[in-house]
Formats: C-alpha cells, structure tokens, sequence
C-alpha cells in the first residue's frame, strides 16, 4: 500500500469536499480578503453534493462532483478566481511566442503531499499520460482541443506518447508546442485534465491509486483524509505545505453525498451542513430565506437516444420524442431551482462572439415543445418504420431531480405521443455513465458541463468519431464544420468559425441527434457565516478553497 507522507503523521483527520466542473463565467459570493490575519476563521466546511465521487484521477475523471474534489486537492498551472477567469496557479510567469504556438510556464516552488517538488516533468507525465489510448480516458481528445502537437495523432496510435509536443526543458520549466494558436488555451489549464501527477507515486500505487487517503497525493489547498470509492463522506484537511496557505482560511472541507433534498435540508437546518442544493418543493419553502440564492450553471440536461437501437435510427421518432414534453413546465414547476427550458445545445451565458454578443443571441432555437409536431414526426416514424407502438427504457440516475424530471417526461411523452411507452431504469450515476459508455441503453437522461468558455466544449462531442458521442449520431456536414472550426481553416477566421458552428447545431438539433430539456440552474442554500464559495459556469463549477467559516 502507498502511504502518503503527511497522512501517516496525522492523528485526526477532518474535512471534506466534493466536486461539480468546468472554465468561464461566474458568481460568487464574496472572498474574503486577508483571510489569514482573521482569527475567527477557521473550521470545516460542510458540503453536500447530490452524487458520489466517480475517481480521483485527473486523467480519468469526467464529472463534475469529481473534478471539484480533485481541485481541492492538487492544482495546475492556472485556476479559476472569483469571477471564473482562468488566473496563474503553478505558472509563476507564462511566455507566450508572437505567433501564438509556443507556451513557456515558469513553475512556482512547490510540493507534493509525498514531500517531493512539483516538477514540470508531473505535466509531461500526466499530459502524454492523457493522450496515451492505452490510458483509455475519455478525456483524452481534449488534448486536441487544446492543440497541442501530436495530441490527435497519439491518441490515434499513430505516434508514441513521448512525441507530444510538451517538453520539461528543466525542473522549473515546462514548454508546449501548438499546431494553431488556441485563443482559449490558458482557460483550459485550470481544468483538471490537464493537472500534473507525481509518477512515481502513481506508479508505485499502480491500480490502487484513489482507493483511499493514503493511496492519494496533493499538492493543492487541502489533503484527504478519509476516502474510499464511492464513499457518502469524503473528508479533507488543509494542507500546511500548499504554496498559498497563508490565504485558506478553512480548516477542512467535509463531503456528505446526500440525494434527497428534504434530508439534506434537515441537516442543513440541524447545523450538519454549510453548503447545500435544493430542488423541487424545497425551493418554494425557502425560496425567500436571506440564505438562499440561484445560480445559473453552464450544465445542459438532454436525452441520448442511442441510434444504434431499432427505432432510433428514425430522424422522425427522435424528433416526435423531442417535441413531446414541456421544458418550461418542467423548469419552472418541476425544478424551480433558476433552470431554463433548452430548446439548444450551446447553452446562454458560454461564450461570445468576436462581438461580445452571447451565442445564444446569434441563432435560433430548435426542437420546441409542439406535441401536433410531435404526434405529426411519430405519423411519419411508423410509416418508415412499419410500425405502430415503440416502447423504450430511460436509464437515469438515482438523484431526487433526475428521478422527478423523468417522471414528468414519461408522463407527457405517452400522453402527447400516441403508441409510445418509456420505461424508467435508475440507478447510481456511475453506474449510467458506464452503461453509457458501452451503449447498453435505449434513451438516457444525461448532462454536459462545459470544460471552456467556447461553443466547441459541446460541438466537438457529437464528431462521429468521438468517445463522448454516446448515441452514436453522426452526420458527414457536422463533421466538416466542426472539424474545420477545430483546427482546420475555419479555425483561422473567427467570424466564419462562429458561423460554422450555428449551422453545426442547427444540422444536430434538426436532425435531433440529442433532445434537449433544460440548461441546469443551482438554487443552492449558504450560511450566513460562510463567504467566498465560487460558483462558476464553466470548467469546475464550485470552488470553495477561498472560503471563509466565521
């Protein structure tokens, strides 16, 4: 077993967090300043999350409960500030070449948990580690997104992992070669993909790497103390050798995977928990309480329809089971949490135009609820299909929100769509994601949450030959414009680029490769005595290491 050095010193152990995801526009509500002169601060920080963590690994990890876990714990070369822009973590300085494709970081003196300095060979490791298919991350095409050379070619097996256009020319100096320059690039850096890894030690632990606290290292604000996979309570403590200690006030951070909102707000109430998130008829009951505040989250809920399965392959019924249910109703009177029905795929409030205009204010909007449209597209679906009645299973996950918004889209889809029945199959959400992932389902109620603050963090999902494109969709005009738009001469043109990817969603949402229901809201509660909890709507969603307990 690998032992952290710092764990086999402690004697108690206290603290935990969670994770959400994502890199762009924020709220907050408030950091404190000089947190370390405030002899009142202090304490753990109870959070409740609705998900139990699904890895520790940053290479591996996917979901948003699991990247704000991971981001407590080890830092990259940038991070998120209060406003949820991408701001020098590790990189002590940063050159940039005049053509845009060279990045040079200059690392801060830092150390991991294990005792040993934080080197720019833990990003060259990690980063080939990431683009390496024997890893079998799906992430590992974000390392093309971020342009970086080689990235698709290894990730193709075409060239070896050691060839990735990253170089540790020192200790303290890490050097990445682009193909085309990348406008979001240091956006990217703070997303924990690309966060460093200590391969000796994660060698050393080999598959038992994120078992436990004592098969974990850090070399961020704060260091696990209690962890075992799919724990309801991940505890954490706060890192005495993190560079920037003297500005983390907190204690600790404790997680309690708590998926009932009533429960969760009893322990709120109780005293139990700092930090919760409501849905459904808690909203209404403390909707007015001065504690309570909304905050609009980047994440998009849609439905997967596997076109793989009998049935789906029709354009017609998919865009029949896209029409058939009420978004609005279903955010303002299922959810009540600050959700908005999505009749799109990029969501409001991602990114903008070389403008500044909003994405959403530069096209249109698609599949909307019309259940003659719907009843009309299904006419049509059983004729090509030749046949009258479609039953189908809806895999969701065992979450209060899922379970409450899959009822209601059961409901009006065989209400409004006439020999149509949909079955629901909950279940942890692991265990979806992995049902997903090897395309054991029929219709799947599931989310995105932007990893950058640019339209392609969605378009690039649904390339006929990426490992997100879970519904195996695909559409030869859809790959040449995002392809294009993606590194490719529309890359080159930031106006006919924006242009590129309106007609991209427009070719997927016309031809509902996915059916989208509502873009996520937060109605979230905070104590009084708590500030500088960082909400953002990109990369990783929450961010508490700036927090204040008083």
């Amino acid at each position: 077993m690998i032992k952290n050095k710092r764990l086999s010193l402690l004697v108690t152990g206290f603290a935990s967090m969670m994770v959400l995801a994502a890199c762009g526009g924020a709220n907050s509500d408030g950091a404190a300043e000089d947190v370390a002169a405030d002899e009142t601060a202090g304490g753990v920080l109870n959070v409740q999350v609705d998900v139990e963590v699904a890895t520790m690994d940053p290479q591996m990890a996917t979901d948003g409960t699991s990247f704000e876990v991971i981001a407590n714990t080890i830092e990259g070369l940038y991070t998120l500030d209060e406003s949820g822009v991408a701001v020098p973590s590790l990189a002590e300085k940063t050159d940039v070449s005049e053509d845009g494709l060279t990045y040079t970081f200059t690392l801060k003196d830092a150390t991991w948990s294990n005792g040993t300095p934080v080197t720019a060979d833990d990003f060259v490791y990690a980063w080939q580690r990431l683009a390496d298919p024997d890893t079998a991350s799906e992430y590992y095409y974000i390392m093309g997104i971020a342009g970086v050379v080689n990235a698709d070619e290894i990730s193709a097996g075409e060239k070896d992992p050691e060839e990735l256009g990253v170089t540790a020319i020192d200790e303290k100096t890490l050097e990445v070669k682009l193909n085309h320059p990348v406008p979001f690039f240091e956006s990217l850096m703070a997303f924990p993909s690309f966060f460093p890894m200590n391969q000796a030690f994660f060698e050393e632990a080999g598959e038992n790497y994120g078992t436990s606290a004592d098969t974990l290292i850090a070399n961020g604000a704060f260091e696990i103390t209690s962890y075992e996979p799919a724990a309801t309570t991940i505890e954490l403590e706060k890192n005495p050798d993190y560079f920037d200690a003297e500005n983390v006030s907190l204690d600790g951070i404790k997680y309690q995977v708590i998926k009932d909102t009533q429960q969760a707000m009893l322990s709120y109430q109780n005293g139990d928990l700092d930090v919760v998130t409501l849905a459904g008829e808690q909203v209404d009951l403390f909707k007015d309480d001065p504690e309570f505040q909304t905050i609009q989250a980047g994440y998009l809920w849609y439905i997967s329809p596997n076109t793989k399965v009998p049935g789906l392959e029709n354009a017609n019924l998919r865009k029949a089971l896209g029409q058939a249910f009420d978004k609005e109703y279903i955010a303002e009177t299922v959810l009540k949490d600050g959700s908005n029905a999505a009749d799109y795929m990029i969501p409001e409030g991602l990114a903008v135009d070389p403008e500044g205009v909003d994405f959403r204010e530069t096209t249109g909007t698609y599949l909307e609820f019309d259940p003659a449209a719907a009843q009309e597209a299904l006419e049509l679906a059983k004729e090509e299909l030749g046949k009258d009645s479609f039953t189908f299973t809806m895999i969701i996950e065992d979450t209060e929100s899922s379970i409450n918004v899959a009822q209601v889209l059961k409901s009006q889809i065989e209400e409004n769509l006439d020999g149509v029945t949909v079955e629901i199959e909950q279940m942890p959400k692991k265990t979806r994601l992995d049902r997903m992932n090897v395309g054991d389902y029929e219709l799947a109620l599931t989310r995105w949450g932007p990893d950058y603050a640019d339209p392609m963090t969605y378009a690039d999902m649904f390339l006929t030959d990426s490992g997100n494109n879970k519904g195996f969709w695909s559409n030869a005009k859809y790959d040449e414009l995002v392809n294009s738009s993606l590194d490719g001469e529309l890359s080159l043109d930031p106006e006919a680029r924006w242009t590129a990817l309106q007609e991209a969603e427009s070719i997927i949402l016309e031809d509902a490769g996915i059916l989208p229901v509502y873009q996520k809201g937060n109605a979230v509660m905070v104590k009084s005595n708590v500030t500088g909890v960082d909400f953002h709507t990109v990369g990783v969603s929450r961010i508490v290491k700036n927090a204040v307990k008083e």
